[in-house]
This record gives C-alpha cells, sequence and structure tokens, in this order.
C-alpha cells in the first residue's frame, strides 16, 4: 500500500487506523512522520533492508489470482479515505488489455514519462506495461509541474515520448501556451483522471498532428481504467470528448433510474461497471461496499457484481459514451434537476477562460473561472444561449487567481467550496 509522505499527518493517521497494517517501510528522513500514529518497532527502514541475501524466499507458490494485491486509498474528499483492495487476477487483465490495444501499447523503444504518484492508481498505466514490454519509465519530480515549462524541459531532456497525464497539467500547458516555446518530441499523448476540454486537445493537436491522443477513463474500483477513446476525428472546441468503449473483458452499463439499460443516444443514466477488472471492494468496510459493489440492477438470475459508479453519462450519436459529471453534482434546482458537467461542457470553448468548475453551494449554481480578466454574466449568459436551458445558467461568477489542484493534480473541489465562503 503506496502512502504520501506529503500527507497530513490526519490523512495518515486514518489511513493507518483503517488498514492496520504489520509493517511500515520509510526512509531516515521521513521516520519522524510516523511517529505517534504508528508503533516505532514496526517501522523498516529501507536502507537497512537494501542488502545483499543467499536466498530470497517469497510467497508466491501460496498466491492464487484472487488473492489481494494492492491496496490505493481513495482521495477522501467526502470523509475518510476508503482502501480499494485489487487482485493479482485484475491487474493481469489489466496488463492484457493494454498490450491488445495497438495503438496504446508502449514499444520497448518508448520512453513513458509518469506524471502521476505511486499513491495514485493512474500510475498503474505506467507501470505495469512498463514491466510487460520493458521499455523506459522515467518518474518525473513531482515539483516540475509547479511550473509546467519546467516538466516540458525535463520531458525534452529525457527523451520522454510517451505521457498519460491529468487534464489540468495539459489545461496549464496550453493556456500559457508554452508548446510554441518548448514542444517534445511525443507521438503518444493519454488523458484521464477529469475531463478533457477539446479546446485543449486542438491546441495540442496543432503541435503534434501525427501523435496518437486517447481519452482513458475509470476508477480505483475497476484497476484503473476501463473505457478507452482513441481519439479518430476532428472536435470543435464547444464538443464533449468521449470516455468512448470498454475495454476488452469490461462491460459499462447505462442504466437509468428504473434499472433499465439505455441503448439510445442523448439519454442520461448512471455508469455501472462488470468483469474481472472489479477490485476485491473496499478494506474493513463492508457497510460502504455493499453500497457501491451490488448486484446488477437489470437482472436477478443469478449473482453478477456490478460497480456502482456514481458517474454520469449518456451516448453520442456513435454509440460512444459521453460522460457529463459525478452524480454527486447532479442538483435539484428550483423544481429542475441539473448535471453541473453539462454547464462546465457548454463552457468549454469559452475563448477568454483558463479554466474552470461549476459548483452548487448555498443554493446557488457557481461559476469558479480562472482568467486573466474579469468576465461579466452578459458574456457567459450570450455564450451559453442556445446552448443549455436559461434555468441552468450560473447565478454567480467567480474569479479565482489559479484554480486549486489537489496532489492528483485534479481540481480540488474542497478547497473551492472554502474560496466560495470566504467570498461570501
Amino acid at each position: 500500500m503506496p502512502l504520501d509522505v506529503k500527507s497530513p499527518k490526519d490523512r495518515l493517521e486514518s489511513i493507518i487506523k483503517n488498514i492496520q497494517p504489520h509493517f511500515m517501510i520509510t526512509d531516515e528522513n521521513n521516520k519522524d512522520k510516523l511517529k505517534g500514529i504508528f508503533e516505532d518497532e514496526k517501522i523498516l527502514l529501507i536502507d537497512e533492508l537494501i542488502k545483499d541475501v543467499d536466498e530470497i524466499k517469497t510467497n508466491h507458490q501460496n498466491l492464487i489470482d484472487t488473492d489481494p494485491a494492492y491496496i490505493i486509498n481513495t482521495s477522501g474528499s467526502t470523509g475518510t479515505p476508503k482502501g480499494v483492495v485489487v487482485s493479482h487476477r485484475s491487474i493481469i487483465d489489466y496488463i492484457e488489455w493494454i498490450l491488445a490495444e495497438e495503438k496504446i501499447r508502449p514499444c520497448s523503444d518508448d520512453v513513458i514519462g509518469n506524471q502521476s504518484p505511486f499513491y495514485f492508481d493512474k500510475s498503474l498505466f505506467d507501470i505495469y506495461p512498463t514491466f510487460a514490454v520493458g521499455n523506459k519509465l522515467i518518474l518525473i519530480p513531482e515539483e516540475k509541474f509547479l511550473f509546467p515549462i519546467e516538466a516540458l524541459k525535463f520531458v525534452e531532456q529525457q527523451n520522454i515520448n510517451y505521457i498519460y497525464w491529468v487534464p489540468s497539467i495539459l489545461t496549464q500547458i496550453s493556456n500559457l501556451d508554452l508548446l510554441s516555446k518548448i514542444c517534445p518530441k511525443l507521438d503518444k499523448i493519454f488523458f484521464g483522471g477529469e475531463s478533457m476540454s477539446a479546446k485543449v486537445l486542438n491546441y495540442f493537436k496543432k503541435y503534434y498532428p501525427d501523435a496518437v491522443f486517447g481519452n482513458l477513463y475509470g476508477p480505483s474500483e475497476i484497476t484503473d481504467i476501463c473505457s478507452r477513446y482513441i481519439v479518430d476525428r476532428d472536435f470543435s472546441d464547444a464538443q464533449a470528448i468521449p470516455i468512448g468503449k470498454p475495454c476488452r473483458n469490461t462491460q459499462i452499463l447505462l442504466i437509468d433510474e428504473n434499472n433499465q439499460i439505455i441503448n439510445e443516444p442523448n439519454i442520461i443514466g448512471e455508469l455501472y461497471v462488470r468483469g474481472s477488472c472489479l477490485s476485491l471492494q473496499y478494506f474493513q468496510n463492508l457497510k460502504k461496499s455493499s453500497e457501491v459493489f451490488i448486484q446488477n440492477p437489470t437482472h436477478h438470475k443469478y449473482y453478477d457484481k456490478v460497480y456502482k459508479t456514481g458517474d454520469i453519462g449518456q451516448y453520442n450519436e456513435f454509440k460512444e459514451l459521453i460522460l457529463m459529471g459525478r452524480k454527486d453534482y447532479q442538483i435539484k434546482h428550483n423544481g429542475y434537476r441539473i448535471e453541473l458537467g453539462e454547464i462546465e461542457i457548454a463552457l468549454s470553448d469559452f475563448k477568454v477562460i483558463e479554466s474552470l468548475c461549476v459548483m452548487y453551494e448555498n443554493n446557488e449554481i457557481i461559476l469558479c473561472y480562472q482568467s486573466k480578466i474579469e468576465i461579466e454574466k452578459k458574456a457567459v449568459f450570450e455564450h451559453l444561449k442556445n446552448k443549455i436551458a436559461k434555468y441552468m445558467y450560473p447565478q454567480k461568477l467567480l474569479r479565482i487567481e489559479k484554480m486549486p489542484l489537489n496532489a492528483n493534480g485534479k481540481i480540488d473541489r474542497i478547497a473551492l467550496k472554502e474560496f466560495i465562503k470566504k467570498q461570501s
């Protein structure tokens, strides 16, 4: 179970209390961060463990494919972090899917630039194919991403040609027009973890017309990725980029409120996932597990476990899935049901907005945006005209100097809530 040494002490304590590990491995510099929350005698120092041995012993012969392989803790944005337990079978399935995808599979000559820390499930996409293929994997220092031009310089210096980064970082590169100053030789560019603006995609396509671009989707609970879309056509800045179609040996069900499967385009439903990609649920949390790892609601003929993602989506005319946001972000306002993600998509091509997030606080729809200039509500309404219904227009606009990001590089909604409170 990987943990972030920069995590607040309360988060570390919460995770350790939940998982109750037998041992913790760290180094001398970070040992004190465990003081008071984990027994000293159970802390192993990495420097003392790295030594030559005569015989290596493993427990491999006693393991089966459904045994746990690792635990990844969720961000804990809604409370206590949940430990997602993933089996060996799920990892093998994941690797086999990547190796079967010609446009995604790395070559032995590829150099992958890792952006996601190992305590974040997106890093699996970098780690496991590297073991399988034998390409080079370079860990980009986290501090490089504080100044994206430094990240690009590093990518160029290390001859990195393959990346899978969160859209927030790609958006910063686009907003600052950094590729006009430094343009590394990338030929595989993948993104995921949050929605990606077509405006940002088009910026990158201008500089990398021959590169493979892919939108990858999946929560930790299904071993990272369950759906993908390899960009095969042009998009206007205003269009939503699909998450595409399910990965091999995975099925995604789009289900309405009456537990009926949706097959037609432009009808919103919730995404449910089934297949061997599913994790072994949450560690020591049967209550929460039973709420989201459930019997397939479309039938009761036999036990058929699915993961209830909480993500809202719909099909487009190509039978590709479009992600609309979280069910948590589906609100009831003035009697209307509204998807906040739909408002974000409608504003994604607004030229002067560099980054945005739509929140619902104090019975108000609030547009938090990053821009070099203050934007008038009238201009926003004019842009939204003929795109969404008037009852979905934001009632308050809050300009923010720099959009807050969490440790995973995603927009930090908790920090935005605090920002909204201070503005009230």
